[in-house]
């Protein structure tokens, strides 16, 4: 029977090989030309990076038919190409990074962390704010990112959760609801994965899927108009708006060090949280950050602000930040 050591010997082999060839693929792409790739070529490589055991990398190549579809490719592919590079590179000289950090480019590659070892991590108490739930269907499954930041910490912390495509989404807290609770963060050089745990340091048993929970003693969902315990206050710059700063409602310079500092621990983020204050949302910008391509004329959040300036939760990405949720006059969350 092949020993634990053994076996990740051997799987740290086929990964090694595996990177190695993809790091001779997309030198064949920068010297050749980025037109030369089609999709064949991808779907070819995806497979190979599944039998090498990288299946972080593997879906990562799989992405790249997407970003050539979309209006600026050019730039685009060749950043998804020096990221990848980036993470083979970082792979096979891993033992030379700082531990959080070779973490992460493990991660990334697929290795995975077990539930156990993330709820030994120490965890993080706190009043969550549920910034936003987004759904997005991928190969047979749906993925939720439930978005919260933590009142007293300041936190940003994503639960992720997959559901089978047939099967129906399990119930999560409605955006703008809190929650009291502990989180365990996966562990990485820019935490934001996390579980919840309950008091004994495990995972509530009641939870209806791993990560979400239901209503019950480790944690209530107040409805989305009857946040309890914020503070608003009339902002004197802002004229007729009140503005939420008990969950760290934050400038467009302040969500943009915030996103900095992410992607300087992690170079391959792909998502990150931002509550942004006091920004005014128009048809293909957000307080002059630019939309998502999809999310463009967003009507629905220029309707509540009327124009003016609102707290919106968003979720940033490299091609622009998707709304979330916006806070009207009355400070009553409207999901987005």
């Amino acid at each position: 029977m092949i020993s634990e050591t053994a076996a990740q010997t051997a799987r740290h082999a086929r990964v090694a090989a595996g990177l190695a060839e993809l790091e001779r693929w997309l030198g064949d792409q920068v010297r050749l030309g980025l037109g030369q790739a089609g999709d064949r070529d991808w779907d070819d490589l995806v497979k190979r990076l599944v039998d090498a055991q990288a299946p972080g990398a593997a879906g990562l190549v799989a992405r790249l038919e997407r970003v050539r579809a979309a209006a600026g490719w050019p730039g685009a592919l060749l950043s998804e190409y020096a990221l990848l590079n980036l993470l083979a590179v970082a792979y096979r000289r891993r033992a030379e990074l700082p531990p959080a950090l070779a973490r992460t480019v493990l991660t990334r590659v697929g290795f995975t962390t077990s539930r156990a070892e993330v709820l030994a991590e120490p965890h993080v108490r706190d009043r969550w704010l549920v910034l936003g739930v987004r759904d997005e269907p991928l190969d047979h499954v749906t993925a939720r990112r439930v978005w919260l930041r933590g009142q007293a910490t300041g936190r940003p912390a994503l639960i992720l959760t997959f559901t089978p495509a047939a099967h129906p989404m399990d119930e999560t807290p409605p955006p703008g609801s809190t929650l009291e609770a502990a989180l365990a963060f996966y562990p990485a050089a820019a935490p934001l994965r996390a579980l919840i745990a309950g008091p004994d340091g495990e995972e509530p048993p009641e939870f209806a899927r791993p990560g979400i929970p239901a209503p019950g003693p480790h944690g209530t969902f107040p409805a989305p108009d009857a946040v309890a315990g914020l503070d608003l206050h009339e902002d004197s710059s802002v004229p007729g708006r009140r503005v939420r700063e008990d969950f760290g409602a934050v400038s467009v310079a302040a969500a943009l060090e915030e996103v900095a500092g992410a992607l300087a621990a992690d170079p391959w983020t792909d998502a990150w949280p931002l509550l942004l204050d006091a920004v005014v949302p128009g048809r293909a910008d957000l307080g002059g950050l630019p939309l998502h391509p999809a999310c463009h004329d967003p009507w629905r959040l220029i309707a509540v602000s009327g124009g003016g300036p609102v707290t919106v939760a968003a979720e940033w990405t490299p091609r622009g930040l998707r709304p979330l949720t916006v806070w009207d006059d009355d400070a009553r969350p409207v999901p987005l």
